[in-house]
Order: structure tokens, then C-alpha cells, then sequence
């Protein structure tokens, strides 16, 4: 029997698997013109206007790349746009964003212990926030600031530490990183949507119209891809990071997704150089693996909430309809029997230092709040827990199931 529940766990991997498909598409395409456009080589036989050459060989032959500043002198009769990449992955991410932590809002997007907050409320916060970060960007990008693009990256910096700890004031630690992400994300498919691409179509229609194309689009085109660069790998890291407890569950993560963005700047600094000049610059891996050093510091400093705190807490209305179902209480058990050795504040399975994505799974309010995820991996499969680790016993698994429908059933009806 085929569920609500389990379909909507298919269409939240499906969703989440084109992402990765298009974000390898758009992270490639990105890479691979700044690295071309940084190992160009200046040629005195290059047809006028051309700013540079690059020769390359891969898959048994090879490819020679010319480059021009502003525009060739024609129109050529094939003309490739790279957007659909960016394009994509934003729409999958957005799509994945709602499905996870919009509509799966009690669970995954708030956190009772650091505000109480409405869901409507949650998510206005969660997509205006998308909405007004890229208004402000862009308001920058166009100011004075532009002429002075390292005192734009450092301001463009601060607001990123800025809505990091924002983030974390207001949602649960996953969905705060996983958010900051989102908050870049934009920001970067914006640039592309409303920057980069107009400004090459008045390139193209100038070269239509046999006029000759303003220099100064090309430069604000440069200008924003640049961001680009800069800012993708930070946001790679915000991607996985929910599948890591040790990145979001602990009260600094605002200050471990921060350091992160200067790992992307030294690591892309790298190899920009690199392609550049033929030779990076060393220095940058002792920083990156220093700051990597202190992130692994940060991340042991407490961020769940208490055992006594969690007893003593009033439960919200979505963990009180689960805790107040009938057969909580043989469920709990099973859970708490099963689960809570590596679901504990702290483990005592050997090898286990954190509770795996951070689920904890010890208090009436823990079990009856990851109510779905439970159904899910330890009631219709059997994921967790790890065969090598337990034999859950079937009338367990049976008690979650029915736990779970009981709450399901009754709103249906």
C-alpha cells in the first residue's frame, strides 16, 4: 500500500535529485569559462577585436577557443547560450525548499526553542528574505560601489554573516545553513537571469542592427559572474550540510557557515590564479585547512536542546497531535528502545559523537516530532536502524505504523 506520506518522499528525492543533476550542469559550465577565460593568451594574429586564444585537447582532438572583449565584427550564424543551467537549478532548489521546508514547516523549518513562530509566519520570512537579499545586491552592484569591486566583496561578505545568524535566530539549524544557501543561490541564478543575460542580448541586437556594441555591458556581465565564482563552492557546502549534524547543530553554526565563504574565496583563489599564471599560490591551503580547523572546533560546542529542557517545554500543536494519538506510548517505546542509543543528547553507540542529522530521539516532544521520519525509516522500511547495529522486532515496526495512521487517518477525515 502506497501511502501519501511515502509518495511525497519519492517526489522530495526525485526533486532533490534533478537539482544536483542541473547544479553539476550549471557548477561545470561555471568553472569551466572562468578557468578558460583566465588561460587565454594574447595572439598579434588574432582577428581584430579578439582579446585572447586558447588551445585545448580532449577526447582525441582539439578544440581552439578564441575570445573577443566586447563582440566580433558579425553576427556569427550559431550562437550557444549557456542559462538554462542556472535556470534550473534554481527552480529545482525552490521546488525542493517548499517541499521540505515549507510544507514540512513543523518539522524541518522551525524550532520552538528559539522562537515561536507560525508556520505562515516561517515561511514568509523564509521566501521574503530570498526576495529582499537579491533587491539589496543588486541595489549595491549598481551604487558607486562597483567601481571598487574589493570593498564590494567584503560588504557583500557581511551581509552574508549577517542573514547566517539571522537564519539561526529564527529556524532550526538545518534549515538556517540550508536557507544562507538559498539566500547565495539566488543571488547568483539573479545575476544571471536579470544581469548577465539582458546585457548579452543588447550586445546581439547591436550586432544585428550593425552597431557596435557598448563595452560597458560587458563589464557589469564580468563583474557578476565573478560573484559567481566566488560564491559557488560555499554554496555547495550549504547543500550538504543539512546531512551533517556537526556543521548545523551547535550554536555557532551562524560563525561555521561564515568561515565557509572565506574557505570558497582561498580555495577559488587558488586555482583562478592557477589557470591564470600556471602556478597557484600555496599559501592558501594552510588558511583553508586552518579555517577547516577551527569550523571542526566550533562544531562540538553545544546547539540541541536539553534533555530537561525538552521535558519541560510545552509541546507545539504538531508534536502534541502525534504525543496525544493512540498508541504513542508502545511507540515511544520502540523508538526510545531502538533508536535513542545513537538518537541520544549523547550517543553511547561507539563511533557515534553526534546524533545522526542531528535527530534526537529521547523525549516524548523528540519522538512525537520526527513522527514522519520515523514511519518513514523505521515503520514501512526498514532503514533504520542499521541491521548491523539491531534486529528491530516486527511488532515494533508494526506499533510505529499504527501509531502513525492513527494521526494520518484522522486527518483524512
Amino acid at each position: 500500500m502506497y501511502d501519501f506520506a511515502i509518495i511525497w518522499d519519492w517526489i522530495a528525492f526525485s526533486v532533490r535529485w534533478l537539482h544536483v543533476i542541473t547544479a553539476m550542469a550549471w557548477i561545470g559550465a561555471s568553472f569551466y569559462f572562468i578557468a578558460l577565460d583566465l588561460m587565454l593568451k594574447p595572439n598579434p594574429a588574432l582577428p581584430d577585436g579578439a582579446h585572447g586564444e586558447e588551445w585545448e585537447v580532449h577526447g582525441g582532438g582539439f578544440y581552439h577557443t578564441v575570445k573577443y572583449l566586447v563582440a566580433p565584427a558579425r553576427m556569427p550564424e550559431h550562437l550557444t547560450w549557456h542559462k538554462w543551467q542556472s535556470y534550473s537549478t534554481w527552480l529545482s532548489g525552490a521546488a525542493l525548499l517548499m517541499i521540505l521546508y515549507w510544507l514540512k514547516g513543523e518539522i524541518f523549518l522551525l524550532d520552538p526553542t528559539k522562537v515561536e513562530l507560525a508556520l505562515w509566519q516561517g515561511i514568509l520570512i523564509s521566501g521574503g528574505s530570498l526576495t529582499i537579499g537579491w533587491l539589496a545586491y543588486d541595489a549595491l552592484c549598481k551604487s558607486r560601489l562597483a567601481d571598487h569591486p574589493t570593498a564590494l566583496m567584503l560588504l557583500l561578505f557581511v551581509i552574508l554573516v549577517a542573514m547566517s545568524w539571522g537564519y539561526n535566530q529564527v529556524f532550526t539549524g538545518r534549515a538556517a545553513l540550508l536557507h544562507l544557501g538559498a539566500f547565495t543561490a539566488t543571488i547568483m541564478t539573479a545575476n544571471v537571469f536579470f544581469q548577465i543575460m539582458p546585457n548579452q542580448r543588447i550586445v546581439v541586437a547591436d550586432l544585428m542592427a550593425g552597431r557596435t556594441p557598448d563595452a560597458k555591458y560587458g563589464k557589469i556581465a564580468k563583474v557578476r559572474s565573478t560573484h559567481n565564482n566566488y560564491l559557488t563552492l560555499p554554496v555547495v557546502f550549504l547543500m550538504l550540510s543539512n546531512h551533517y549534524p556537526l556543521a548545523f547543530g551547535t550554536q555557532y553554526a551562524w560563525i561555521i557557515a561564515s568561515l565557509v565563504f572565506l574557505t570558497g574565496v582561498t580555495i577559488r583563489h587558488y586555482f583562478n590564479t592557477m589557470h591564470r599564471t600556471g602556478k597557484g599560490p600555496h599559501w592558501t591551503w594552510p588558511v583553508t585547512v586552518v579555517i577547516m580547523l577551527v569550523i571542526a572546533w566550533l562544531s562540538t560546542q553545544p546547539g540541541i536542546e536539553s534533555y530537561e529542557d525538552s521535558e519541560a517545554r510545552a509541546l507545539t500543536p504538531y508534536e502534541a497531535t502525534f504525543a496525544s494519538a493512540e498508541g504513542f506510548e508502545d511507540a515511544y517505546f520502540a523508538v526510545v528502545g531502538n533508536c535513542s542509543m545513537c538518537h541520544g543528547r549523547e550517543p553511547s553507540w561507539d563511533g557515534i559523537a553526534w546524533p545522526p542529522k542531528g535527530v534526537v530521539l529521547e523525549t516524548a516532544a523528540d519522538v512525537a516530532r520526527h513522527a514522519e521520519q520515523i514511519y518513514l525509516q523505521a515503520g514501512r522500511s526498514h532503514a533504520m536502524p542499521p541491521p548491523n547495529a539491531i534486529q528491530m522486532d516486527p511488532e515494533a515496526r508494526r506499533q510505529i505504523v499504527t501509531w502513525y495512521r492513527e494521526v494520518t487517518r484522522g486527518e483524512k477525515g
